[in-house]
């Protein structure tokens, strides 16, 4: 009889270990038993509401949907693409969302119940793109922008830093009332510019690169900033989260704050199907979605992590309040709460990068080494046509 107890207690073990290993999903007790934390009954069935801008920047939001990060973790999650983040929190209609620093801080500034929840991206691939035309005469003579039809937003020199240093640097007035200026989505930009209707435009990726992939624009050297002006990271961009929510649903917030570092994990290990996802969701060839995902996970350095560091948020806030981009900022305290972040379970950063990623796509490697390795990593032929 002990016998065949022993032989039942292997049989099981056995059974356990197999459904595992064939990857079966894991479910809330064998997360549990690994030490994961489990939903509260009442939170399972809850359809988080996750926006993001159209930006390469942003792009660990799809990442999370289309790799199967949510599901692994057992959430629900509607991602909105070009959503308007700061609008819809206040409305309670968005519970996290992807934004710049400076608008982050300005919608807590008037009453938005957000807060920053983890650090999603540094600096960089920020662009000032002109059309042909355009760029050949400004390499002449830079007052050349002056009247022209660029989409800068709405006053420039009130929202955006980039500009305000840029124009700055090249001696030209920030003022938008100088300028012809639009409000566009960057897509919407790209196609106008590439119809003759533009002359120029800011921009993230892939809109930046796709210009220069079909030839119709130019990137502005001067224009792209990735340091602050000391030399140091600041804080360009970072998952905000509306303060109602976390509070009424605390495990959901710390398994969305894990389920965005682990996107950023997959974003620098997987780069193919990373730039793959970013193809189909940004309706882009796949190249141009390669250039992107090289730039922001080699090229410029690390530059998209989730740790936050009070030191990238001083540096955010002198150089807006420098450009007069924010009239003030709150204690940085009152808009940045780690709190859900430390209680994640998320990787550390800087140990991640040293021993994942650093041994296969170092820094300084060439686009075309990478683009080989990426390939390898997948098991899949390199494609030198693409």
């Amino acid at each position: 009889m002990k016998k065949a107890n022993e032989r039942l207690s292997v049989l099981i073990l056995l059974m356990a270990f197999t459904g595992f290993t064939m990857g079966f999903p894991i479910s809330n007790g064998s997360a549990q038993a690994a030490g994961e934390s489990v939903l509260p009954a009442a939170d399972k069935d809850y359809v988080v509401k996750l926006g993001y801008y159209n930006c390469d920047h942003m792009t660990a939001a799809p990442v999370a949907k289309d790799a199967g990060i949510f599901d692994e973790l057992g959430l629900k999650v509607e991602v909105i693409g070009n959503a308007k983040v700061p609008e819809a929190m206040a409305a309670g209609q968005m519970d996290l969302g992807y934004i710049g620093f400076e608008r982050t801080v300005r919608a807590y500034l008037k009453g938005c119940p957000i807060f920053i929840g983890a650090m999603n991206h540094l600096g960089g691939s920020y662009y000032l793109v002109l059309r042909n035309d355009i760029y050949e005469q400004y390499q002449k003579d830079r007052r050349v922008l002056l009247g022209k039809k660029l989409a800068l937003g709405t006053e420039p020199e009130k929202n955006s830093p980039e500009w305000v240093t840029f124009t700055g640097k090249i001696g030209l007035p920030p003022d938008g009332k100088n300028y012809e200026t639009f409000n566009m989505s960057d897509k919407d930009e790209f196609l106008a510019m590439k119809t003759g209707k533009l002359d120029g435009y800011t921009t993230c990726d892939p809109w930046g690169s796709m210009a220069e992939h079909d030839r119709s624009g130019r990137i502005v050297p001067e224009f792209t900033i990735t340091r602050m002006p000391s030399g140091k990271w600041g804080a360009c961009c970072v998952l905000s989260v509306n303060r109602n929510f976390a509070e009424a649903h605390p495990e959901l917030a710390r398994k969305m704050i894990l389920a965005h570092s682990k996107a950023i994990q997959f974003i620098y290990t997987h780069p193919l199907r990373t730039a793959e996802i970013f193809a189909r969701n940004y309706s882009v060839p796949l190249e141009v979605a390669l250039m992107t995902i090289f730039r922001k996970t080699v090229a410029e350095d690390r530059t998209m992590r989730w740790d936050i560091h009070e030191e990238n948020v001083r540096e955010a806030v002198a150089w807006n309040l420098g450009t007069k981009t924010l009239d003030q900022a709150a204690a940085t305290n009152d808009y940045t709460d780690t709190r859900y972040l430390r209680e994640a379970g998320t990787e550390d950063f800087e140990r991640f990068i040293r021993e994942k990623v650093d041994p296969v796509f170092p820094l300084g490697m060439s686009y075309p080494d990478w683009k080989k390795k990426a390939y390898a990593v997948e098991g899949k032929a390199f494609q030198a046509a693409l």
